[in-house]
């Protein structure tokens, strides 16, 4: 393989894992649509300040999700030699990266839509919501997790 080519396989494997950070923009965007109803929410009634802090927080998993297949993309980076990097390993890890944090990216985002769709309804039901808008957002969460294990079973399996 050339030395051109090498270079190239080399710096995809290594820009992939930085892109399951995507998900930090989705945890930024879902915790700000959440929060901002919040404040409309505790300003009208400060009692639903423990209830908006939960459900405003939870799109803020998805980053680490994206963070922890990062390093263990970059671990597993660092056990190989870097003469034995392909162009085909190169391009996986930079797909992995990509899909892993897509998949953060949107699971954090409509988390917060639906965190902000209860946050609003705490006054109406007088925080009764709270727990089913929890385990509503959980279920969008389980796409973060499960993209977070696709990503760390393919990385482990596929690359090497």
């Amino acid at each position: 393989m050339d030395e051109f080519l090498q270079s190239l396989a080399v710096a995809a494997a290594y820009a992939g894992p930085p892109l399951a950070l995507l998900g930090a923009i989705g945890s930024s965007l879902g915790t700000a649509a959440a929060a901002s109803a919040g404040l409309a929410v505790v300003a009208e009634d400060p009692t639903q300040r423990g209830r908006v802090m939960m459900l405003a927080a939870l799109p803020m998993t998805q980053t680490f999700y994206g963070f922890i297949f990062m390093f263990l993309a970059l671990l597993r980076l660092s056990a190989i030699p870097i003469e034995k990097i392909t162009p085909s390993v190169g391009f996986l890890v930079l797909a992995l990266g990509l899909v892993v944090g897509l998949i953060e990216l949107f699971s954090a985002w409509y988390q917060g839509q639906v965190c902000r769709s209860a946050i609003t309804m705490l006054i109406k039901t007088r925080g009764a919501i709270a727990g089913m808008g929890m385990i509503l957002a959980v279920y969008i969460e389980l796409f973060g997790i499960l993209g977070m294990a696709f990503g760390i079973v393919a990385l482990f399996t596929w690359v090497g």
